[in-house]
């Protein structure tokens, strides 16, 4: 859909997470809109508070301020979508 919009975006961005001393390699967004939002996508039916931990360590990592948790697995979209702003 973005795409047939031209909206720029890339698919599985790789990045690095620190986490304490450690440099997490191999960590991928799901979705990078525009190069100032990251897009993490589940589809569960609930999501696991991980999932918002995650999303906020790719968002301190990449140095961005948005972020949008799309999870597809419940009944009305308009109820799984989190946002986030740093």
């Amino acid at each position: 859909m973005l795409t047939l919009r031209s909206i720029p975006h890339q698919r599985q961005v790789a990045v690095d997470v620190q986490y304490k001393d450690h440099v997490i390699q191999g960590q991928r967004l799901d979705l990078l809109v525009q190069n100032q939002i990251v897009v993490e996508i589940k589809a569960l039916r609930m999501v696991p508070e991980v999932a918002t931990a995650q999303v906020l360590s790719y968002l301190k990592a990449t140095g961005l301020k948005r972020a949008l948790l799309i999870n597809f697995g419940v009944r009305t979209l308009a109820d799984g979508i989190k946002r986030f702003s740093l």
